[in-house]
């Protein structure tokens, strides 16, 4: 009866956490508790993990379309340098648009399990993905964090493998994904031109990119001190444009710190990726952030992952490296960062750290 009972609590683990709380759990199962060291307050005090905030640098996007671009440049360059990330505004995309997206992806959360199981899947290689924690199968400590992963290029092939409800979720999610792919898009167009390099063929190869929208949600925990939504990673592609509600969760890292991200009402948060921080040789930088939960609140994010294409390999810019700038990234491509993730409990940098070398050593090869 035991052994039963370990096993269904472990099966309860994998169908997610919205169907633990569904299930009127009290306590944090021990399969989410993360190690003292890890946890989000290390001397237990829950009541202290949010009073470190930042107002990230803000990027008004308007002003690149007037004669202060160049300071509005210099802004980003230096938010991508020192910061890894940085918020938007006036970035184009209708308020409304944003809401009914926040909307729609909360109402899917809040289907019947029967409904979004459909989706779930331990492939990380499937289009359509509904699942849990960061890697499900791998992570010895599993995240307070449910997800729906879906793929948006080409979208026209994968559109019928999206769900179907609620029924508005296709519309208002191509929508969204069409408007942050055209954002995506805007954003590098300064971004290369920040670095001094050739726009055009990487632009031109960036336009028929990977595209990968990720919907987020983090149900209010018992025991938020004891966890995290997600645990310390950085994103892969070039850029992730990562839409929020109100509730606050995000912290980056910043030097020895961990901050809470204090966003701007209708903003989007920019993070560089670590395929950008390969691209630019390491001028801009993908750094680690990680996702905390409260007791009282669920929280939805919406993150846009953008790069090349996935079979396309990433290379420092040969316009970036010289005598004086020896390359410091081997070559890598999506299928590499699949391996990794499938292969291993991700906790901290490592795949990034993977791809580096030794500084002026030559790239093997």
């Amino acid at each position: 009866m035991a052994m039963d009972l370990v096993t269904e609590g472990k099966m309860d683990c994998m169908k997610g956490v919205r169907h633990l709380c569904e299930s009127g759990i009290t306590r944090v199962p021990k399969k989410y508790i993360f190690p003292a060291s890890d946890r989000p307050d290390k001397n237990g005090r829950g009541d202290s993990i949010n009073k470190c905030e930042i107002r990230l640098p803000t990027i008004d996007l308007a002003r690149l379309r007037t004669r202060e671009r160049p300071s509005v440049l210099e802004a980003m360059a230096k938010a991508c340098s020192e910061y890894g990330f940085f918020q938007v505004v006036n970035h184009g995309i209708p308020y409304e648009l944003i809401k009914e997206m926040v909307n729609v992806g909360k109402r899917f959360f809040e289907l019947p399990f029967e409904e979004r199981s459909r989706y779930m899947s331990s492939d990380i290689r499937a289009p359509v993905r509904y699942g849990t924690s960061f890697n499900q199968v791998n992570d010895g400590v599993l995240s307070w964090r449910d997800f729906l992963k879906i793929n948006c290029q080409p979208l026209p092939s994968l559109l019928p493998q999206w769900p179907s409800s609620p029924k508005e979720f296709r519309e208002r999610a191509v929508s969204y994904a069409k408007e942050s792919r055209s954002l995506f898009m805007d954003l590098m167009d300064a971004i290369l031109e920040t670095l001094g390099v050739e726009k055009s063929s990487v632009l031109e190869e960036l336009e028929n990119g990977s595209h990968i929208m990720v919907v987020n949600c983090y149900p209010a925990c018992p025991e938020p001190n004891l966890t995290l939504g997600m645990p310390p990673h950085s994103d892969y592609g070039f850029l992730t444009l990562v839409l929020q509600d109100e509730v606050q969760g995000l912290q980056i890292q910043h030097g020895d710190e961990w901050l809470t991200v204090d966003t701007i009402p209708n903003s989007l948060l920019v993070n560089v990726g670590d395929h950008l921080e390969i691209f630019s040789n390491g001028r801009y930088k993908s750094v680690l952030h990680r996702v905390l939960v409260n007791a009282s609140k669920s929280r939805i994010s919406v993150a846009s992952l953008h790069s090349l294409p996935f079979e396309r390999v990433v290379s420092p810019s040969p316009e970036l490296v010289d005598e004086d700038n020896p390359r410091l990234y081997d070559d890598t491509d999506f299928a590499a960062f699949l391996d990794y993730l499938a292969s291993r409990e991700t906790k901290h940098k490592n795949f990034l750290d993977s791809r580096k070398l030794t500084r002026g050593k030559p790239p093997a090869g």
